[in-house]
């Protein structure tokens, strides 16, 4: 007996039959196989990303590797550009590709504007962080006031934006001497550390209107205190998604220890420069830009009222952590580079030589005279791609992209390594060519620049992109105007990276000399 005939054989379906009419029971079958298809059709667009299989416990943690961002692009080839991992019992959706990143974080911005409940984006910034913080009517507020007080800073011909320039031109000044007296006697030195007090100082001249001396202790140990938060950083993340960690004594809760002190240290600095500042606002006058968010969140109105007085120091202190390690990291790269293919650094120096000339040092003017300048920044960005993963976002409610469900609350890697070296939109990505920003007139192509993506994009693109831009191109024009620099002919250049906070060159040594050009006035 097949099952149909037993249903028949228990009598009410036998009665259902003879009673119902055939265009009734035809309308009912009809009904239920439409709902089937339904179903089919919502489950198919509910279908969850693909990926490796987890491990208990570790997830997909071990097949990572040091260089994440290298294995997500492998993973890629295997299950698409949307796929998911576990990490601990967390599930993380990891996106590559421009196409399927431009459609997450700028179609569906809102969607994809959080940030994971992560313990460790609490301690950033002592929990006042707008990098870090959730996304709200708060955050919108605080990036607004942010934003409009970086783009006064970055603005071309705007006093705040001259002042910057000063700072700037000011320390390339001293950072050229530092250079000079390192490479005497045919001596060769690693620069990563000097950039990092550079740009430093410029960041603390920025956010509170003073400079420090190299050997000053309070310097030295704000200095030291980012390049362990770079190092430390990673111990966050693991703790993360791993919490059992701090369950007992391993290297990981240690550096998480010391991650939350550095925290705390950092923004113990800040707060008591902007102590500093409160005593002496005057309202009259906008010394740096720790008087500019006194301003508008102390005493303004607006969207300034919704903040409180901490988001001061929240907002200063994201600001020097972010900005001090990616420039001084990308400052690296350049000078890595241009001794790497030397060929380049002559086109950019008789670039610099024919604009500028000798009796002035390049201004933030000459930008747009200066495309070649402006390609091998771009190229340096997409080439070293130092900052191959952005902060990791959260979706905020569920979302559909390239056909995947990913559900509210769920945590998203963003690759933007695939991106800068996607092979079906760049013509030779591992090789390093500034050129292919350049046009059939030698002009800057703004297409294809547009497709660097080391800012981020979307509403948690980086706020400080143009005052990055604008100071990575003095340091750069400024450095090539004066100087040469030379590799150690005894010493093999590599590619290959440091992983941390943002991917840093292995070590190498450098020579610089000051170039025949320069003068005693170009100097003074």
């Amino acid at each position: 007996m097949t099952p149909m005939d037993d249903i028949e054989a228990t009598g009410p379906w036998e009665d259902l039959k003879s009673t119902v009419h055939p265009a009734l029971m035809f309308s009912f079958l009809f009904l239920i196989c439409l709902e089937a298809c339904l179903w089919v059709r919502g489950h198919r667009q509910k279908k969850s990303p693909p990926g490796p299989f987890p491990w208990p416990l570790l997830g997909n943690a071990m097949q990572l590797g040091q260089l994440p961002h290298l294995t997500f692009c492998k993973m890629a080839q295997i299950y698409g550009n949307v796929f998911k991992i576990k990490l601990g019992a967390r599930d993380i959706v990891v996106l590559n590709g421009e196409r399927t990143i431009r459609q997450a974080l700028v179609k569906h911005s809102a969607e994809f504007a959080g940030r994971p409940n992560f313990s460790s984006f609490k301690i950033v910034s002592g929990g006042k962080s707008m990098a870090f913080g959730s996304y709200s009517d708060l955050w919108k507020a605080h990036k607004k006031i942010a934003h409009s007080t970086l783009r006064a800073f970055s603005t071309l011909n705007t006093e705040s934006t001259r002042l910057f320039e000063q700072h700037v031109a000011a320390e390339v000044e001293d950072l050229i001497q530092v250079f000079l007296q390192l490479s005497s006697g045919g001596e060769y030195f690693d620069p990563y550390h000097k950039f990092t007090v550079a740009i430093a100082n410029v960041i603390c001249a920025l956010c509170f209107g003073k400079r420090y001396s190299h050997d000053d202790h309070e310097f030295k140990a704000l200095v030291g205190r980012n390049d362990k938060f770079g190092q430390t950083v990673g111990a966050g993340s693991l703790v993360d998604v791993l919490p059992w960690l701090l369950s007992f004594p391993n290297p990981v809760r240690s550096l998480y220890q010391s991650f939350k002190d550095l925290n705390i240290e950092f923004f113990d600095f800040v707060k008591d420069k902007v102590s500093q500042h409160r005593e002496t606002y005057n309202p009259e006058v906008t010394r740096d830009m720790s008087d500019a968010f006194i301003g508008i969140i102390d005493h303004g109105v607006g969207a300034g009222e919704v903040l409180g007085k901490e988001y001061v120091e929240g907002t200063v202190t994201d600001l020097l952590g972010a900005g001090q390690d990616t420039n001084s990291t990308a400052l690296t790269w350049v000078i890595l580079l241009l001794i790497k293919y030397p060929q380049v650094q002559k086109k950019l120096q008789e670039e610099i030589d024919r604009v500028v000339g000798l009796d002035r040092m390049p201004t933030s003017e000459d930008r747009a005279r200066l495309p070649y300048v402006q390609a091998f920044i771009y190229e340096v960005f997409r080439f070293s791609s130092f900052v191959p993963l952005t902060i990791p976002h959260s979706t905020t409610s569920d979302v559909i992209i390239d056909g995947f469900y990913i559900p509210r609350d769920t945590i998203v890697f963003v690759n933007q390594w695939s991106v800068n070296h996607d092979v079906d939109k760049w013509t030779n990505p591992d090789q390093f060519q500034p050129e292919r920003f350049l046009d059939e007139n030698g002009q800057l192509n703004k297409d294809l620049i547009y497709g660097v993506m080391i800012f981020s994009v979307g509403r948690r693109r980086c706020i400080g992109e143009q005052l990055s831009m604008l100071q990575l191109f003095l340091f750069t024009s400024i450095l090539l105007h004066q100087c040469s620099f030379h590799s150690d002919p005894k010493e093999v250049l590599t590619m290959d990276c440091i992983s941390g906070l943002a991917l840093k060159p292995q070590p190498y040594g450098v020579s610089v000399k000051a170039r025949r050009l320069a003068t005693s006035k170009t100097l003074d």
